[in-house]
């Protein structure tokens, strides 16, 4: 009791109270903010898994990273620069490269203006080593395309689904549609690797997710990663939180807190 806790929980988390399980409670390091602590697990650990335990970066590699300037993006940008001249192709509109060149991405490519496979290709004619694709639909098979051969694709999210506030049923048609799907025998002939990650479904994984924490920790206390928080909204400004995300404004992590009760600011101002 009284301990600073961050915690992981599937849904439900935008509430002023909330009941979890121990065994998804993590004591917060030393000198870490609570809007720090709100951003590193789920963004972090998935970075982390990603480019760790399913894509084995090593030193020397190129990585992809997709929405580069988004909770998960900069999280796999600091984990990629913990790894020895990374080499960080990163996807985000023009007016966020000058923040990716600073924190470490070497080629950032505008999406909306440029095929972001021929501009890797460009630089890179055989493609990358690691993609890591949040997006699902067509840009799956780009991805796979543009794997060097023992490439690795880490699949886990499906962006291309949300183009805006309300659901578009054209979009969602046409990213099912274009959904990538290769076959054993397939990969066989490629020499490549295809994976898929859902933290959500990591619920009875309690030692390897609290291993993974204890190393993101330890990368937290030795100053190599620090969350980025693009912006703090209070609850009764959701929406305006939510507006920030769908029009892809934010670079780093959108934050909402829970205001003080009444009391409680009383008695602080007593």
């Amino acid at each position: 009791v009284g301990d600073k806790v961050m915690v992981l929980a599937r849904s439900g988390l935008w509430q002023e109270v909330v009941n979890v399980p121990v065994s998804q409670t993590f004591p917060m390091p030393e000198g870490m903010s609570f809007e720090e602590a709100a951003a590193l697990l789920v963004n972090y650990i998935t970075a982390y898994m990603i480019l760790f335990d399913f894509g084995n970066l090593r030193p020397n590699q190129s990585v992809l990273i997709h929405m580069a300037a988004g909770g998960v993006g900069t999280a796999a940008i600091q984990l990629c620069k913990t790894v020895e001249n990374v080499t960080i192709f990163g996807t985000a509109s023009a007016s966020k490269h000058e923040v990716l060149k600073e924190s470490g991405v070497a080629h950032p490519i505008d999406y909306r203006t440029m095929d972001y496979a021929e501009e890797v290709r460009k630089i890179s004619p055989k493609g990358v080593d690691i993609v890591l694709d949040p997006l699902g639909g067509s840009d799956t098979s780009k991805a796979f395309n543009l794997l060097k051969p023992m490439g690795k694709l880490i699949t886990y999210g499906v962006a291309n689904l949300l183009t805006g506030q309300k659901k578009n049923l054209m979009a969602m048609a046409k990213t099912w549609w274009n959904q990538f799907s290769i076959t054993a025998l397939q990969l066989l002939h490629q020499n490549k690797a295809v994976c898929g990650y859902h933290l959500g479904y990591m619920d009875e994984e309690v030692e390897l997710v609290r291993s993974v924490v204890a190393k993101l920790v330890n990368l937290y206390s030795q100053g190599k990663i620090k969350p980025k928080i693009d912006s703090v909204w209070p609850f009764d400004q959701v929406a305006e939180a939510m507006k920030q995300m769908q029009e892809k404004k934010n670079v780093g992590k959108v934050i909402l807190v829970p205001e003080a009760p009444k009391e409680e600011s009383k008695k602080a101002e007593n």
